[in-house]
């Protein structure tokens, strides 16, 4: 790819120019057209640019450069490592009708707007995809990248990945008369690394059968659902609303497996909630730092700004703090926002401050973008 600023050409996929650094814009297929880095559609002509990101492109070619950059520092200790991970298959229901009806240059259009979507929210929180299945892909969340919470991040994105569509088959119903659905079937469970190449392609290995159970979630799904076993389930059961599906008998296995269906998000957003909603410990030892953040309030109160910052070693209790702090206000009509950081949000600046907005105009994760600017609107 021709840089604009030097002239210098790079290798296919670059996102910077090596020889002077500068971001690379992306050429209409089109019209020919430069746009900015990471546009998804020509600014000159609309059309899609998702063609770029072909499924046959080296894994580095769609992978955003900050997760790339994580993967890359974990080569060397990635080999025969095992890990704790949740495994998410999606794939078109009637796939195979869909490309029968239609030219294979339209199904590859689709497909492209497909796949687009898929590694954005996939991306979004932290994933990496794996393969591509043709008419669908495998993500891993936990690794190469390890994350403590895997299998909440996996449901996040499996959510916003049909949150996503939903607003895509809407336009291909309009455009092309496409009923265009996925199914998403996780499962978590230990994973072994097993061959490394040289760049961001990886082979993994179950252990057991944690792949292939998530393979068979993604059978038991209906079209534009998303189901789970019940070790994903144990571990994110906190945060997300379940329907139970009972015990199903799959492919492969003796045994029933108690699958579970996403409905959707729940209250809790941080472990702190997920803790309270178990019951908590009593706190004691605080009272010193309760007083200054009680010192701090009662000044704001009066109309004079506070700011406090508490730090220490993890596991003394600051999250806790702060929680006990929040549930006393509940009584005094003072109105509060928490936005909390994680790894996945590193990319995504003024995360915290977003979230802030949103929940201060009372933004739904499911509201469209009319609905978001008439919301921000009257507030």
């Amino acid at each position: 790819m021709r840089c604009h600023a030097c002239g210098h050409d790079n290798e296919p996929g670059a996102r910077f120019c090596n020889q002077c650094g500068d971001a690379l814009a992306a050429a209409c297929p089109g019209c020919g057209a430069r746009n900015p880095p990471g546009s998804r559609f020509c600014q000159a002509c609309g059309q899609s640019l998702a063609a770029q990101k072909s499924p046959a492109a080296p894994a580095d070619a769609y992978t955003p450069r900050h997760l790339a950059d994580q993967v890359l520092r974990r080569l060397d200790a990635a080999e025969g490592e095992r890990k704790q991970v949740t495994v998410l298959f999606a794939d078109v229901a009637s796939f195979t009708g869909l490309a029968e009806e239609r030219d294979p240059e339209e199904t590859h259009g689709i497909m492209d707007g497909c796949f687009a979507i898929l590694l954005d929210e996939i991306h979004r929180f932290g994933g990496t995809v794996n393969q591509f299945t043709g008419d669908g892909v495998m993500a891993l969340f936990g690794a190469p990248v390890a994350h403590e919470d895997h299998a909440r991040l996996a449901v996040n994105a499996a959510l916003g990945i049909q949150r996503a569509l939903g607003d895509y088959e809407r336009r291909l119903r309009q455009e092309r008369g496409v009923d265009f659905r996925m199914r998403i079937g996780i499962n978590s469970g230990p994973v072994v690394v097993g061959r490394i190449g040289d760049d961001l392609r990886r082979d993994y290995t179950a252990v057991g059968d944690t792949t292939n159970l998530a393979a068979r979630m993604l059978h038991v799904a209906e079209p534009g659902t998303v189901v789970v076993t019940e070790h994903t389930y144990r571990l994110a059961h906190s945060y997300f609303v379940f329907s139970s599906l009972g015990r199903i008998t799959v492919k492969g296995r003796q045994r029933p497996v108690h699958a579970y269906r996403v409905t959707g998000l729940g209250r809790v957003r941080t472990r702190m909630q997920a803790a309270a909603s178990r019951g908590l410990t009593p706190f004691v030892g605080r009272a010193r730092e309760a007083a200054v953040l009680a010192d701090a309030f009662g000044e704001a109160a009066v109309g004079r700004g506070r700011v406090v910052t508490i730090t220490g070693e993890a596991g003394i209790g600051k999250s806790r703090l702060v929680h006990d702090f929040v549930e006393q206000l509940a009584g005094t009509n003072t109105l509060v926002f928490q936005a909390a950081c994680a790894p996945y949000t590193r990319a995504f600046p003024y995360h915290p401050f977003v979230k802030i907005v949103r929940d201060y105009c009372e933004i739904g994760d499911d509201d469209d973008e009319s609905r978001i600017r008439e919301k921000a609107r009257h507030k």
